[in-house]
């Protein structure tokens, strides 16, 4: 079968791969869209910490398909992405993001940009029959932000800002919704994701947010200079979270006197719980969000190259939200 296939830094291809195959308690799925994002260019580029990737390994950790038993009829299904071992103390507390045992879809073993994938049985979710590809396609990105949002336990009518214009950033607008903000403030690089912003529920998009400051603030762009703008303009008492996702080893400056005379709580937040995944399927389910305007660019797999330029480019003039490949797999 076809699968978009990473062997190491800046070593990616569209390879023919063995099938892959089905042990006892797995499915076998066929996806039908996967979605790409700033993490998939730094396993490309092999930016990310060797503890979370084992190359060679097929991309695609964002994605949407069916049991590949019932492809015609069968209903759409998602699928956890990490895949915890349910006995170490993390696991027990519920903390899956942080089992003992790291292994993740797409990351330590074989992803969704193929045509097909085995998963293990447990971690499959159905989706109502009224739900949309392309909006289950975002679960997983949805489900990071959740497990964010629900951990910080944001108050209604705080003075919210989201740093950064992607994806990640325009989900926790979307999701922040949810918690009754007073305002939702994006701090963006790009003024064409404006309307995708106010899409979202931003009420206002800037490029520079002068002397003002913020009861809760995410950190949605994954790099230094972002970082150190969310520690900077939170308003006393307010809380930080660190949501994106920056290389292995940048590093900012922090002054712990401002930290402690200004009463912060910084928080990170790392991937998501199978109690998150499960409350965003819900929320799908019971067709409360429909994420899928944040759908900007498709492609099929055979122009895997262009969806990947397209996802690397940071275009002025237009938008861009979610960049997805959709498979053939007929």
């Amino acid at each position: 079968m076809r699968a978009l296939v990473v062997r190491g830094a800046d070593d990616v291809s569209l390879d023919d791969i063995q099938m892959p195959l089905v042990d006892e308690g797995h499915v076998l799925i066929q996806p039908l869209v996967s979605g790409l994002c700033g993490t998939d260019l730094e396993i490309i580029a092999g930016t990310i910490d060797e503890a979370y990737v084992h190359y060679p390994v097929a991309l695609g950790h964002e994605w949407v398909g069916r049991l590949a038993e019932h492809p015609d009829e069968g209903a759409l299904v998602v699928v956890e992405g990490i895949i915890p071992c349910g006995a170490c103390d993390e696991c027990q507390r519920g903390a899956t993001n942080r089992c003992r045992t790291y292994d993740e879809i797409g990351f330590t073993r074989n992803g969704a940009l193929a045509e097909f994938i085995s998963v293990p049985a447990h971690l499959v979710h159905e989706l109502h029959p009224e739900v949309n590809a392309l909006d289950a396609v975002l679960t997983e990105p949805m489900a990071v932000v959740w497990r964010a949002l629900t951990r910080a336990q944001v108050v209604e009518g705080s003075r919210c800002l989201v740093i950064g214009d992607g994806t990640v950033a325009l989900l926790s607008a979307l999701l922040l919704q949810r918690f009754s903000p007073g305002t939702v403030t994006m701090l963006g690089l790009r003024p064409a994701q404006s309307l995708l912003a106010h899409q979202a529920g931003v009420d206002d998009f800037v490029t520079d947010v002068g002397e003002r400051r913020f009861d809760f603030v995410i950190e949605a762009a994954g790099q230094g200079p972002a970082i150190a703008t969310a520690l900077s303009c939170a308003d006393r008492g307010g809380v930080i979270v660190l949501l994106g996702l920056p290389a292995h080893g940048t590093s900012v400056e922090l002054y712990p006197d401002d930290v402690v005379n200004n009463d912060l709580v910084i928080q990170g937040s790392f991937s998501y719980t199978r109690q998150s995944w499960a409350q965003v399927v819900g929320l799908l389910n019971d067709r409360e969000i429909r994420p899928s305007f944040l759908v900007t660019h498709r492609f099929d797999l055979t122009q895997w190259r262009d969806a990947l330029d397209t996802l690397a480019r940071s275009p002025s003039d237009e938008p861009r939200g979610k960049v997805v490949i959709t498979l053939d797999n007929d």
